[in-house]
């Protein structure tokens, strides 16, 4: 059964929450890939009053079956009482990222194009 490609967006106060929580979900096999991008600002309400802050957006790569120990795993490393994660499902793309993907969230085996590198090829784009 073929693993669904999702993107998950996330956001941190700071790059050095989202850099922590990036590591972390790579070295896990949560994702296969995170950007970082600083230079968000959100509007919210929280607790009663509207704040406007800075952040720091991630969009992680991962497969669906990931999602719940991912969203745990952020739960438990993020400084935010309640962090942003939502999955956005990939309706598309390259398939050989896409398989990528798939292969660098495998917890139980090797990727299927081992060659012993741990980072893809440096044509490759995550």
């Amino acid at each position: 059964m073929e693993e669904h490609v999702v993107a998950v967006y996330l956001t941190f106060p700071d790059e050095a929450s989202a850099d922590h929580v990036a590591r972390v979900l790579v070295e896990a096999r949560h994702v296969a890939c995170v950007n970082v991008l600083p230079g968000a600002r959100s509007v919210y309400r929280w607790e009663g009053s509207v704040h406007v802050e800075a952040e720091v957006v991630a969009i992680a790569k991962t497969t669906a079956e990931r999602v719940p120990a991912l969203a745990e795993a952020v739960r438990v490393a993020h400084p935010f009482d309640v962090p942003c994660v939502v999955a956005y499902p990939a309706v598309g793309g390259l398939e050989a990222y896409l398989e990528w993907v798939r292969d660098e969230t495998r917890r139980d085996e090797a990727p299927s194009d081992a060659t012993g590198d741990e980072e893809p090829a440096s044509d490759a784009a995550p």
